[in-house]
């Protein structure tokens, strides 16, 4: 058995404290939570103005985490995340970027070319950074959090597959409904903005917590479930509603991050084992970025979530 009652209500706590300044947006901040449960990655796309870099540093208000945010831009160099070698005195010295941080919120990620983007790899995937003839652990916990714009074109490259691979989740923020948009600017009025974030739980909190998430009961049927999800992405003529559609399949990533992050969203409901209908809540966010669309797809107007919905209603559920 698991004891999760104290953590699970540390979670809780901070759900209500980001949502003194973030009206709605419950299902970015879950996410964003589960990525803190299990390291992993979480990249944002949504238009600008709907509060994705408030509620993430709000978050890392709320667990005393090192927060770091990075513009990223055209003439964004490398060594401006990572850090570098300074020569100082007759030595070299490191000098460590804004990427040696707890959370990083790497704002608008598309804006910059692949070569500052690729700075991001061995972060995200070994958790250190080269830099000279020697690499250096980064904070634990680690976690990258990036957005980007859907609707821009002009100035923006798109992320590599390797890359994008690396993100646990690309969760797709949308606009807020009119009553949510109505207290927005009542909060607005009365001055909630200025409303400071107050820290209900410490990094120690989490690391106790992920421990207890890593305990989460999942059974082999669950298991063979999320296999099977994946290994048809990879083999959509198994499905006929799908033959032609899909270019290229998930990578073994995602089987990993649907056995972390089901156990997280079952942990955050204060379950003791995971659900069939957990893996099919996190499904779009962890395969909307990894499957390709072929010009077929395109053409008939179908979507990566189109193509999911059509894949969940064909794989039997367990």
């Amino acid at each position: 058995m698991v004891n999760m009652t104290v953590n699970k209500r540390i979670f809780d706590n901070i759900e209500k404290e980001v949502q003194k300044k973030i009206t709605g947006q419950s299902y970015m901040i879950n996410r964003i939570l589960i990525g803190l449960l299990t390291d992993g990655h979480v990249l944002i796309e949504g238009v600008p103005g709907l509060a994705k870099t408030l509620t993430v540093k709000c978050i890392a208000e709320c667990i005393q985490a090192e927060f770091s945010r990075v513009q990223f831009t055209p003439d964004l160099l490398p060594a401006d995340i990572t850090g570098t070698m300074l020569y100082h005195q007759g030595e070299f010295k490191v000098s460590q970027g804004p990427l040696f941080a707890h959370i990083v919120l790497a704002d608008e990620i598309n804006r910059s070319p692949a070569k500052v983007q690729s700075a991001l790899l061995e972060a995200m995937e070994e958790k250190q950074v080269t830099l000279g003839d020697h690499s250096y652990p980064l904070p634990v916990p680690f976690l990258v959090l990036a957005t980007q714009n859907p609707l821009e074109q002009e100035g923006t490259y798109p992320l590599p597959e390797a890359q994008l691979d690396r993100f646990m989740f690309k969760i797709k923020v949308g606009y807020p409904s009119e009553s949510e948009e109505i207290q927005i600017l009542k909060n607005k009025i009365m001055g909630a903005g200025h409303i400071r974030t107050e820290p209900v739980a410490e990094l120690k909190d989490l690391e106790e917590a992920k421990e207890e998430v890593r305990k989460i009961h999942i059974d082999d049927k669950i298991l063979d479930y999320i296999v099977r999800l994946v290994n048809t992405t990879r083999h959509s003529e198994k499905i006929k509603e799908l033959s032609g559609y899909i270019s290229y399949g998930a990578s073994p990533r995602a089987s990993i991050h649907f056995v972390t992050a089901s156990r997280a969203v079952a942990y955050l409901a204060g379950r003791e084992n995971v659900l069939p209908d957990d893996v099919k809540e996190i499904s779009k966010d962890i395969l909307r970025h990894r499957i390709g669309l072929t010009y077929q797809a395109m053409a008939d107007n179908l979507s990566p979530d189109n193509v999911i919905e059509i894949l969940l209603k064909n794989v039997p559920t367990p």
